[in-house]
């Protein structure tokens, strides 16, 4: 059953579930998870890339961590993962359309940033001096 079903059934429930009342509750939880932000934005960045490549420019990620992301990522429709019958073989990663369709989002988001970081750090440094 989707979110939509359940509002139907319950429509009350949207305003008692958490997970019901905030319809993007799930975008954020496949987008905004731990590393999916960085490989994204590095895919988008840098273009197609190997996995070595992608361990590379996202240093502190371990290659277990990589690899559950980055098939969770290939799961959603956000990343395409290419094998290349060689020897030896060789897989490529890059940002599907669907995944670039993040892009606005993510423009958005640094625009955000850019322009109220300060005040949270502010709003934190207050909150911590009292």
């Amino acid at each position: 059953m989707t979110v939509a079903d359940e509002r139907k059934v319950h429509p009350a429930a949207a305003g008692t579930d958490p997970e019901l009342a905030c319809p993007i509750g799930p975008v954020v939880d496949i987008v905004f998870s731990r590393w999916t932000t960085p490989i994204l934005w590095t895919l988008h960045t840098h273009g197609r890339q190997r996995f070595v490549e992608l361990e590379r420019r996202i240093t502190r990620i371990t290659p277990k961590v990589l690899t559950q992301r980055l098939r969770q990522l290939e799961r959603d429709g956000l990343v395409v993962r290419t094998y290349h019958p060689e020897v030896p073989p060789r897989v490529e990663y890059e940002i599907s359309a669907f995944g670039r369709s993040l892009g606005p989002l993510f423009a958005q988001l640094a625009e955000w940033a850019a322009q109220n970081l300060d005040t949270v750090e502010e709003a934190r440094q207050a909150y911590d001096d009292r």
